[in-house]
């Protein structure tokens, strides 16, 4: 696929515990196309969390390809990985991580400083995504300050920041009450596809599975489309 920017090719990962081999991964495959937002499903414990561990660089495959953006990252030294996580990913957890001792606006400028933009220009960007997530009000509140729905719209400003080619999320909504889920999920698609992203997203929510281009499922180490 000519506009793929992630593809999993044969994924294979074990773990070995107590002596016993744990094989979590058994030649999964997947490409995500610029623009489209894929549900990420299956029961917990199926190994979603290690697949979006391997498409964000975070670890290694045992054997397959993670091709990210045409590049294919499975020879890429330390260095290049971090450039990649740093430039072409952005990363939703289900809890939001954010760094307590500063702003909601300074927790979206620090990642783009590491990339090398200017603060004035970092923080040009900080008050665009808040705005866009309902919270140019908040941009000076500490995350102590907000509630937790405003929290996870801070992190997902914070992971748009780089603009990123690919965005991963695991339980995005995961931690939140069914009416702040149901915002916030609608907040996190329409920016992502205002901003013609390809995006994975784990969930175990099957109303927002359901909202999205289509859905895949990890069971049994393989990827199958529902």
């Amino acid at each position: 696929m000519s506009n793929a920017v992630l593809e999993l090719r044969n994924l294979q990962r074990r773990f070995v515990q107590g002596g016993t081999t744990l094989q979590v991964l058994r030649g999964a495959e997947l490409t995500v196309a610029r623009g489209e937002v894929v549900a990420l499903v299956g029961p917990s414990g199926a190994g979603k969390s290690t697949l979006l561990h391997i498409a964000g660089l975070l670890e290694q495959p045992d054997e397959g390809e993670v091709r990210l953006a045409g590049e294919e990252c499975g020879s890429l030294n330390d260095e290049r990985r971090t450039d990649l996580r740093r430039s072409k990913l952005g990363f939703v957890y289900q809890f939001h991580h954010l760094l307590p001792e500063f702003s909601a606006e300074e927790n979206i400028i620090v990642p783009q400083m590491i990339a090398g933009i200017s603060k004035a220009q970092a923080s040009v960007r900080a008050q665009e995504l808040l705005a866009a997530m309902g919270l140019a009000a908040r941009a000076d509140h500490r995350p102590g300050q907000l509630s937790g729905g405003e929290q996870q719209r801070v992190a997902i400003a914070r992971a748009l920041a780089n603009r990123p080619a690919l965005l991963l999320a695991d339980e995005p909504t995961g931690n939140l009450d069914p009416d702040t889920s149901e915002a916030v999920f609608a907040q996190f698609i329409s920016l992502a596809r205002s901003h013609g992203l390809a995006a994975l997203i784990a969930t175990h929510n099957p109303a927002l599975a359901a909202r999205m281009d289509r859905t895949v499922r990890l069971a049994n180490g393989v990827l199958t489309t529902v």
